[in-house]
């Protein structure tokens, strides 16, 4: 079977050359300034030779050189290796037609460009589908685009694999919609949405913590603790620093904190994968985690490392680049709409937002799905991916837009390629789609009363208010992302960080107000001592829903508007203010006051129950980290094979109430890792990650 195997390869690659060459003749003919023959004209036998030769050299410099360029530029930002794709490629037809033995072959750089992207994505189709009619040579080419070679000859366990693939910030009813729309297909048919078939997987709703923000949630479905997670970030008093969850330094150490508070490694921790997430989830194969993104001891260990192996392939690197422009022109297309036809709300999408947008959408979807495509055929036991787009888009397009639901679709394709992966893979597996939090609409604080949560403290506080009301920076994971692949850390600028004033932070519709001069957590009589009219300003205003302070008397208190105050003990039987924002608030509320780190006061934004919209204190028209509408709401889409998604396998009910917390989801997997055979997580475990 050997020599079969080599013949078809052979048979493939020979296919694929006649193809560039017919391909770089069309062109010469199409473009004035590229030219296959010399100025006095030759025959067409010799423009012919000319062209297979090019289009050999270009292939074989292409195989050769370019995983040696792109691992040359592992230095240089990933973001930016997107846009360099372009002229390296367009730099190796240039060389090629150089070494060409013909002397022949001319063509102008920007030109060359051109003809080098037009060579690679039809040089890519073609070999790919000639692949994709020979299964075994389907999964070699998925094996190589992944960079698994290593791991193929491994022997591989016989009983199922689990795979998560988290879609970062879509609601349970914004999947229920789109399936209900025909958004996603691929979803719909495992849901029998048509029922013409039997259903293969479930829906489930589950419930966030108050904290409804993939820091806190991830950390709790990979890590099993969300303790101490009050926001998205806050600021921790003896240590006199903002911990910010996609701060790499912040996620290693929210990744250490959760593992010596569980005694557990994680959820990946024996044969595991972590592809794209904020923490490791104890796997040893990582790619693309932020909480290792700090690690300076090679360039394996760099989180980057992900994004150069997937761009190795010189037309899995065209293909993305010509992905990633085309998103950078959808995106100032549909803003420059919104901007002119009046779209309300609305926040600015200028500056970077286009490339941080293309990035989220493009380029980590597409080498996420690379890697989770590997790791299925290499047989991996867990795996564990998160596909930041929606999320992003939907920030600042709103959950419920046009722009947002055409990312569901791309999202569902990526499904079905990871899906059809599977039916190739060593061993059977099965799939779990998840989400981590949804996303309430609205709109934002600063644009409804024309100042920021920082504003009304300082007006609250007797302080000056600067005349022209700043913006509060967006916190949006796929940023993230971005920060990681160019190196960056993120400074996030706060008010009072010369100790004498205030700090203010924004998750979202939570607000957290803490007084860095005082070491501990101050009581709401402290707060009226030293400040008299900030607690009473804040509760009274129209876009906040309720306060949450430390009382000397009652332990903790929520406090509303008209002077309300309620003890948390009293909660159950007169929840005031809470009441609007459903089950599980008043839990929810109670759990964060016993947090160390939780601000001297946590500020929830309005909320109607009616519209579910909600105001944030960032710049975001659909956001999430606090209480009130589908931020809190997310869903668990599981095979049917596996038990049912509640405590203790029992069935939740319609509002997610026996499926309440990321820490319970976790339990909910460790259950199915067990349901198939997979390995207990060590207490001890503890590997050294192997980026991809």
């Amino acid at each position: 079977m050997g020599w079969r195997r080599v013949a078809g390869q052979i048979g493939r690659s020979v296919t694929v050359w006649a193809v560039s060459t017919l391909t770089m003749l069309l062109l010469a003919g199409l473009l004035p300034d590229f030219r296959l023959q010399s100025p006095d004209g030759d025959s067409a036998t010799r423009i012919a030779v000319t062209a297979a030769c090019g289009a050999g050299a270009f292939g074989l410099l292409s195989a050769l050189l370019w995983p040696v360029l792109v691992r040359t530029l592992l230095l240089v930002p990933a973001l930016f290796l997107g846009l360099l794709v372009f002229f390296l490629n367009g730099s190796l037809l240039l060389l090629a037609l150089r070494v060409n033995p013909s002397g022949r072959g001319e063509v102008a750089p920007e030109t060359a460009v051109i003809v080098a992207a037009v060579m690679s994505a039809v040089a890519s189709a073609t070999g790919g589908a000639l692949a994709v009619r020979d299964d075994d040579a389907y999964r070699r080419r998925l094996l190589r685009l992944a960079g698994r070679r290593r791991r193929a000859a491994l022997p591989c366990a016989s009983t199922p694999g689990l795979v998560c693939v988290q879609l970062d910030g879509v609601g349970h009813d914004v999947l229920t919609a789109a399936v209900r729309d025909g958004l996603m297909p691929t979803v719909a048919r495992w849901l029998a949405a048509d029922g013409v078939i039997p259903p293969t997987h479930r829906l489930t709703a589950w419930r966030t913590d108050w904290s409804s923000q993939t820091g806190a949630s991830q950390l709790g479905i990979l890590h099993g603790s969300t303790w101490d997670v009050p926001a998205f970030r806050w600021y921790e008093k003896e240590r006199g620093e903002v911990m910010v969850c996609n701060r790499p330094a912040s996620a290693a150490e929210l990744q250490r904190r959760a593992t010596a508070r569980t005694g557990e490694a994680g959820l990946l921790a024996v044969d595991g994968a972590s592809r794209g997430n904020l923490f490791s989830g104890g796997a040893g194969e990582q790619a693309l985690v932020l909480s290792i993104a700090t690690r300076r001891r090679g360039r394996e260990n760099r989180s980057r490392a992900g994004y150069f192996a997937y761009f190795s392939d010189p037309a899995n690197a065209v293909r993305t680049a010509l992905s990633f422009v085309a998103e950078i022109g959808r995106e100032i297309g549909q803003s420059t709409r919104a901007r002119f036809a009046g779209t309300h709300p609305r926040v600015g999408r200028g500056g970077l937002y286009p490339f941080v947008r293309a990035f989220a959408t493009v380029v980590e979807r597409d080498v996420v799905v690379a890697a989770v495509m590997g790791d299925l055929l290499a047989g991996r036991t867990a795996v564990y991916a998160d596909l930041v787009a929606y999320d992003e888009v939907a920030h600042h397009s709103g959950p419920d837009s046009r722009d947002a639901r055409q990312v569901l679709k791309r999202l569902d394709r990526s499904l079905a390629l990871i899906e059809k992966a599977a039916e190739h893979a060593p061993r059977p597996y099965r799939l779990v789609v998840l989400s981590d939090h949804g996303q309430s609409p609205g709109e934002t604080f600063r644009s409804r009363y024309g100042l920021t949560l920082a504003d009304l403290v300082r007006a609250g506080s007797g302080l000056p208010v600067p005349r022209g009301a700043g913006r509060t920076p967006s916190g949006a994971e796929a940023r993230a992302a971005v920060r990681a692949a160019l190196g960056r850390d993120d400074g996030v600028p706060v008010a009072g960080e010369d100790g004498s004033e205030p700090v203010v932070l924004a998750s979202g519709n939570l607000g957290l107000v803490s007084f860095p001069d005082v070491p501990h957590r101050m009581t709401k009589e402290e707060i009226d001592a030293r400040h008299p009219a900030l607690l009473q300003t804040l509760a009274n205003h129209p876009g906040i829903g309720f306060l949450l302070v430390r009382s000397a008397e009652h332990d903790g208190v929520v406090l509303g508007p008209c002077g309300t105050e309620i003890p948390l003990a009293e909660l159950d039987e007169r929840p005031g203010p809470l009441a609007r924002f459903g089950p599980g608030a008043v839990d929810a509320v109670r759990r964060t006051h016993a947090f160390p780190h939780t601000a001297d006061i946590m500020v929830n934004s309005w909320h109607d129950p009616v519209t579910g919209q909600i105001h944030a204190f960032e710049e975001q028209i659909g956001s999430h980290g606090g209480l009130g509408g589908a931020q809190s709401r997310p869903f668990l889409l599981s095979p049917l094979t596996l038990s049912v998604p509640g405590e203790d396998g029992s069935l939740p009910g319609e509002d997610g109430e026996a499926l309440t917390g990321a820490e319970r989801v976790h339990g909910v997997l460790r259950r199915w890792l067990g349901e198939l055979n997979g390995p207990e997580v060590p207490l001890d475990a503890d590997p050294e990650p192997r980026a991809a």
